[in-house]
């Protein structure tokens, strides 16, 4: 049975693109899924740094495509999580060095070796977008509950269609207390807009800088709300469509419970 390949998207850069990648492909081989995470921000890879496996770089996705090693010499092992593997991008190419017809035959060697390929998609609409979605089955597109980021993802979640790619929504960086006070988009006035399938609401989680510094993966951290969240969103790419999906909750001090209570706002 040939792998999937999800392209993981979203138009706007700085939502979260690199450390959904990370997470979901790590959770993913937590569960005994062979599973490649690949870079393909050319020229700014990030992905490498997120993992932990900038210094263990001697090939890159470029090298593979055109031949100058093979697709095993690229993929590096993860040492702490068996049967994870990141292809890294180019720090010394432009992006126009990969084409979507390369992308297209590279795509045939990636199933055939692995059960999910995960392409951390650059930002914006052109040709690093193209290159990333050219082999791809399915795409989850990332989004936080800002209006730049929804107007965005809603044009993705249009050029996804236009090459007949399904697109799956993942809502990252909810403030519940925000969501509360009005302050913040709910995953319900996303959903109003993008009317696509949720498959995730990701809480912000200050543990993702700790994740980018220290190259640990969101779902190897305990306490993690964001790594269960990932981890869920990883279960239901794997087949678990019946989990129920969490909403972060706001939190309820005892004074605000009871302002709630006698109806006083504070």
């Amino acid at each position: 049975m040939e792998g999937r390949i999800i392209v993981i998207t979203s138009g706007k850069g700085g939502v979260g693109k690199t450390t959904a990648t990370a997470s979901i492909g790590a959770a993913l081989a937590m569960e005994g899924r062979r599973v490649a995470v690949v870079d393909m921000d050319i020229g700014l890879r990030n992905l490498d740094v997120m993992m932990g496996l900038e210094n263990r770089i001697v090939f890159n996705i470029v090298d593979a495509v055109h031949g100058r090693c093979q697709l095993r010499q690229a993929a590096i092992r993860d040492r702490r999580i068996k049967n994870l593997f990141l292809i890294p991008a180019s720090q010394s190419d432009n992006k126009n060095v990969l084409t979507p017809d390369d992308m297209i035959r590279f795509s045939k060697k990636l199933r055939s070796e692995f059960d999910f390929v995960f392409m951390d998609c650059p930002a914006g609409i052109e040709q690093g977008f193209e290159n990333s979605v050219a082999g791809a089955n399915d795409a989850v597109v990332i989004c936080t509950p800002e209006v730049a980021s929804v107007r965005d993802a809603d044009r993705v979640i249009g050029l996804l269609y236009a090459r007949s790619i399904t697109p799956r929504l993942v809502i990252n960086r909810i403030v519940p207390d925000m969501v509360a006070n009005g302050d913040m988009l709910s995953h319900d006035d996303v959903l109003d807009v993008l009317s696509i399938e949720l498959i995730g609401l990701v809480e912000m989680d200050d543990r993702v800088v700790i994740a980018t510094n220290t190259g640990t993966p969101l779902v190897m951290q305990k306490g993690s709300a964001a790594g269960e969240a990932f981890q869920r969103i990883a279960k239901r790419l794997n087949g678990q469509h019946d989990l129920p999906i969490i909403v972060p909750s706001a939190s309820k001090s005892i004074w605000k419970t009871i302002g709630t209570k006698f109806g006083i706002r504070r």
